[in-house]
C-alpha cells in the first residue's frame, strides 16, 4: 500500500526512531506540489528549517529558490525534502544510523510522488540515493538512475554560499535538469 504524503508527514512529525527527535524543534517532512514531476532532495534541515518545519527556508533555501526560478520553476512546482527529517545538532553531518532511520520515510515519499526526475543536493543526498561513497564532485554533471528515475546530483546551495566560484557548475547542472524535464514532458 502506498501511503499519502499527508500520512507520511504525520508519521515523520511523531517519529522517535533516533536521538534527533529529542533535539529538534520541529520535524521537517517536506513541502511542495504533491503531483510534482521533479523532486529536490537535500541533506538535512538547518536551524531555520527546524524552527519553521519547512525545508530550505534559510539562506541556502533562498538561493535554491533563485536557482529554481532561473530554470523556470517556482517552489510550488516541485516537491522539496531532505534525507534527514530532523536537524542534526549544530548542523553537523548526518550520521549513518540517522540516515538509516529516516530513509524509509524518503522512499515512501518517493513512492507516493512517483516523480519523473530527482535532483540530489549535496554529498549525503547523492551518496545515500545512489548507494555510493563517490564524491559529489565526481557524481555531478551527469544523470544517474535511482530506481528507474533519472537523478542529477549537484552541489548543495549551502556549499555554494561558501564557495560562490562553484555556481557556474551548478548552473550547468540545472540547465541539464531543465532540458531533461522538458524532454520527459514530451514523452
Amino acid at each position: 500500500m502506498i501511503e499519502t504524503l499527508e500520512t507520511l508527514a504525520e508519521k515523520i512529525k511523531g517519529c522517535t526512531k533516533c536521538e534527533l527527535s529529542h533535539t529538534r524543534t520541529r520535524a521537517v517532512p517536506g513541502v511542495g506540489n504533491p503531483h510534482a514531476k521533479l523532486v529536490i532532495i537535500g541533506e538535512a534541515p538547518g536551524r531555520d528549517e527546524d524552527l519553521q518545519g519547512e525545508p530550505f527556508v534559510g539562506a541556502a533555501g533562498q538561493l535554491l529558490t533563485k536557482i529554481l526560478a532561473a530554470i523556470g520553476f517556482d517552489r510550488d512546482d516541485v516537491f522539496i525534502t531532505n534525507i534527514l527529517k530532523c536537524r542534526p545538532p549544530n548542523n553537523r553531518n548526518p550520521l549513518p544510523h540517522e540516515i538509516e532511520c529516516c530513509e524509509p520515510y524518503l522512499h515512501a515519499q518517493l513512492r507516493a510522488l512517483r516523480p519523473d526526475l530527482v535532483c540530489a543536493l549535496g554529498t549525503f543526498a547523492a551518496q545515500t540515493l545512489l548507494r555510493t561513497d563517490e564524491k559529489i564532485s565526481k557524481l555531478r554533471g551527469r544523470f544517474h538512475q535511482y530506481q528507474e528515475v533519472p537523478l542529477l546530483a549537484t552541489f548543495h546551495p549551502a556549499y555554494l554560499l561558501r564557495n560562490p566560484n562553484m555556481k557556474r557548475l551548478v548552473w550547468e547542472d540545472m540547465q541539464m535538469l531543465r532540458a531533461r524535464y522538458d524532454e520527459l514532458l514530451l514523452t
